[in-house]
């Protein structure tokens, strides 16, 4: 699809964003990566994917601000298992913004089911870092009959929100940014695929502009957040908790720790897993782990794949 508003972004539109991440995947991964692309009422929502089989697809759901390039460290290791599939929220990474309805947590989870109905394949494991972990539990709330299984890599938690930590936040965004569109994307000093890809992703002012507005809505969406968790309860489908273990002062992490055993805890068929030596991109730090978990899950999850 090639609609008049991506040929203002730049250079190959965002379709060169999509090429860029499929390219760096596929020289990590053995099995074919494949590019991915939704219509949502004129918009395109898209995603790499790899891998086949007949089991459960697993979804993976970046953290806030990030895109799908983010599982980079653990989806060739997923696609020898399984279908495997990484996408970008509106606005990030291969993704047209949502212009209509803007940045909300009923249009992220619209997205989110929008693509599981797409791929037709039955309820996924959904596995989500961070803010996707908590996107992931909103949309096993609200349509657990897409949802086969969980795998929530240090999610986020509405009632872990320390002030300075948010401030941190949006100064290390901004850094970041900073950082990545300044590096060279040509030339001899060009880095290697990942580099170019990473720049990729932030290229584009609505890009950048979607990495610090999701941000503050996390931050804005507090209450609701937690009136829907009051409501909310998971479906009866294996739960795997993944909590780090660095990166905070000790009394922080162990409060944020806590809120993770009682997401598992609350969970049916809940496991909380603490993954020593990891940050806060336990994917990053420790891949085997977060692949180990998604693998169990999905394992477990076979008898209620049809559901």
């Amino acid at each position: 699809m090639q609609t008049g508003w991506e040929t203002r972004v730049g250079p190959g539109g965002l379709k060169g964003v999509q090429e860029a991440i499929v390219k760096v995947l596929a020289e990590r991964t053995p099995a074919e990566v494949r590019p991915g692309e939704l219509d949502r009422d004129g918009r395109a929502l898209r995603w790499v994917e790899a891998g086949s089989g007949a089991g459960a697809p697993m979804v993976l759901i970046a953290g806030s601000g990030t895109s799908s390039l983010t599982w980079a460290p653990v989806l060739p290791e997923l696609a020898e298992h399984g279908r495997v599939v990484a996408y970008d929220r509106a606005g990030l990474g291969a993704s047209e913004p949502d212009r209509a309805l803007g940045l909300t947590l009923q249009a992220q989870i619209g997205d989110l089911a929008a693509l599981l109905r797409h791929l037709d394949a039955g309820p996924a494991i959904l596995v989500g870092h961070s803010w996707g972990g908590q996107l992931a539990q909103l949309l096993a709330w609200q349509r657990p009959e897409l949802v086969a299984g969980l795998v929530l890599v240090d999610p986020a938690h509405e009632e872990f929100r320390p002030a300075a930590i948010g401030a941190a936040e949006a100064v290390l965004n901004r850094l970041w940014l900073l950082r990545t569109v300044l590096a060279p994307t040509a030339g001899p000093g060009a880095g290697d695929a990942l580099a170019r890809a990473e720049a990729a992703v932030v290229a584009h002012p609505h890009q950048r502009r979607t990495v610090l507005s999701e941000n503050r809505m996390t931050g804005l969406a507090v209450a609701e957040l937690r009136r829907r968790r009051a409501a909310g309860r998971l479906p009866e489908v294996p739960v795997a908790v993944l909590s780090a273990t660095e990166g905070l002062p000790r009394v922080m992490r162990a409060r944020w720790t806590a809120l993770q055993s009682r997401i598992a805890a609350n969970a049916a068929r809940g496991n909380h897993i603490v993954v020593s030596g990891a940050g806060h991109a336990v994917h990053a730090d420790k891949p085997r782990a977060v692949v180990t978990a998604v693998l169990e899950v999905s394992e477990h999850a076979g008898n209620v794949r049809n559901v």
